[in-house]
Parts: C-alpha cells; structure tokens; sequence
C-alpha cells in the first residue's frame, strides 16, 4: 500500500508506542489493530520469544486497557478462564470471582497446550461476547480483544485448533525473527531498561469504542463486496482446497478491509485493502487436500494464487 498519513492522531500515536517496543514489526502492529478496530480478534503462530506478549501489553498500556494473561497448560480448567462461583460464609451467598477473560486486552498464550474443553472456554466468550458460568450469562467489558498465541503443531504436547474454532479468529499472523540488525537494537534498548516502562496511554477505552463505530461506517461499495465475494466462493472450487472459507470469512474480511481503510486515512475501501489482507484472513479458515499438502503448498501459497488470479474491480467500477 502507498498510503503513510493515518486518519487518526490518537492511531498513529498507537502505532508508534508499539513500533517504540517491536522493532521491525509495523506490519504485524497495524494488522493487530486492524483486528482490534473491526471487533475481531488475532492469532499468532510462532516460536516463544518473539515479542507477542510486548506486542499485547504495549497495546494495552497504549490504549488505556485491562490486561490479562492467560498461561494455558494441560491441567487448565475452564473455570480458570472465565472464573468461578465461590461460597462465602460471612455473607451465606456465592460470590464470583470474574476469571482473566473479563478484562479488555486478554493474552491467551499458547492456546493450543491446553485441553479443547478448556479453549472452548476462551472461544466462546470471544464468539459471543459473553461466557456462561453456573448457568448464568455474564457479558464481558467492552472493547474486548484476544489476542492467542500458538505453538507450531509439530511441537510435542499441543491441542490443534479445529477448523471450526480458527475460524473464530478475524487474523492469523507469524512474527518470525528479527533481522540482525533489528536484534542488535533490540539489545541497546533494552540494555539498561525496556521501552515498554516508558509507553503511556494515548487513547481511552471510550476513545476506542467511538473508533470502532466509525469503522463500521466506512464505505464498501457493492462492487468491493462482490470481489471479497468472489474470493471467498474461489476458495471452495479451488483444486487444492478440500474445504474452503465459509460465509463468516466473508464478513470477516469486509470488516478487516474497513478498519484498513480506517487506519489509511480514508473512509472508503478500495480493492487493494482486500487484496492485501485476503491471506491473513482466508489462510487459516482453508484446509488443503492431502494431494497439497504432499506437494509442500501451503494455505498462504494458495490463497495469493487465488487472489492473483481473481479479477479486480477497476477504479471506474465503485465510487
């Protein structure tokens, strides 16, 4: 994309706590709060010790959040998640006690070490913004954001995510490693002090609510839609697809395009905003015949095909 200038002072501000933090990571900052601002929520897929947590707690700190961490391990229970009923005495009542997952910027870190009951916990509150404890629906605060973190499957003791819960997630994104370069800076910042003592809020949960809700005004036009349409319907005829995107990766993608455009300063969305995200968005809601999969292709290598084959709707087309 060539646009540079943000649309909001307060975003660009985000944006540069984060980038003050993660060196070399802008990509992966304004994907994250591509996700935040379309109300959806991001899944990380990489080795430990790239900096997911900073990337959340810097998020958090920036906009002025709730933070909570969840370690998942074989042994987590649900009720670890969403919190649990406890009997008081003194008071001769049940009294809750409100789990990690009611605070606004949850990090769920290595989702896939524990058991399904147990993610099935977490996914649901992100699904339905709420989470069922006792038989009683408690909603969870707003702006909510989950950002999970995953090991790659073939490391041992890991719970896959299915395919019904990845698709869940608005965004699946990879860190990787830092350049050379990137890594030595990464030690002169942090050699007497982590930048991250110095992030202060520059955007108010309230702030960020409004936000959301003029993300949600930004303008498709219909021909945009078709073309996300249309990618998605490639995706189920494809050879090499044994499965492909369902109607939410749709929705998901036309939100995710919106808050794009948000970000670029204008309040419209063009083709290339869904061009650029259609991997980040379809690639973990496809599953790859064995065929594929034997000849090495993965989901991403897929879907750039599918997107580099699609047709694209000229400017003349939408407004």
């Amino acid at each position: 994309m060539q646009e540079t200038i943000l649309y909001n002072e307060k975003i660009e501000k985000v944006l540069s706590n984060i980038n003050r933090v993660m060196i070399g990571k802008e990509r992966e900052a304004t994907l994250s709060l591509v996700a935040l601002l379309a109300g959806g929520h991001v899944l990380l897929e990489d080795v430990p010790g790239v900096g997911k947590t900073m990337l959340v707690r810097t998020l958090a700190k920036s906009l002025d959040c709730d933070f909570r961490r969840i370690q998942f391990t074989p042994d987590l229970l649900p009720s670890d998640v969403t919190g649990v009923s406890i009997y008081n005495p003194k008071e001769m009542e049940f009294e809750f006690r409100a789990g990690p997952i009611l605070g606004n910027i949850v990090l769920a870190d290595e989702i896939n070490r524990t058991s399904p009951k147990t993610q099935s916990a977490l996914l649901e509150g992100m699904e339905e913004k709420s989470v069922t404890v006792d038989g009683n629906t408690i909603p969870l605060n707003a702006p909510f954001f989950v950002m999970a973190t995953q090991n790659p499957i073939e490391y041992e003791g890991t719970y896959p995510l299915p395919e019904a819960q990845l698709d869940r997630f608005l965004l699946k994104l990879k860190m990787g490693y830092p350049a050379p370069d990137e890594e030595v800076e990464m030690l002169e910042r942090t050699s007497t002090h982590h930048p991250i003592e110095n992030i202060t809020a520059v955007m108010t949960k309230e702030q960020l609510i409004g936000v959301q809700e003029e993300v949600n005004n930004v303008y498709m036009d219909h021909h945009v839609k078709r073309y996300i349409v249309n990618l998605a319907a490639a995706t189920r005829t494809h050879p090499a697809i044994f499965l492909g995107s369902s109607p939410r990766a749709s929705i998901a993608l036309m939100k995710a395009a919106k808050a794009y455009a948000y970000i670029y300063s204008r309040d419209y969305v063009v083709p290339d905003d869904v061009k650029y995200l259609a991997p980040f968005v379809l690639s973990h809601r496809v599953i790859l015949t064995s065929e594929a999969k034997y000849d090495g292709l993965t989901s991403e290598q897929v879907i750039q095909t599918i997107v580099s084959n699609a047709h694209v709707p000229i400017r003349k087309e939408f407004r």
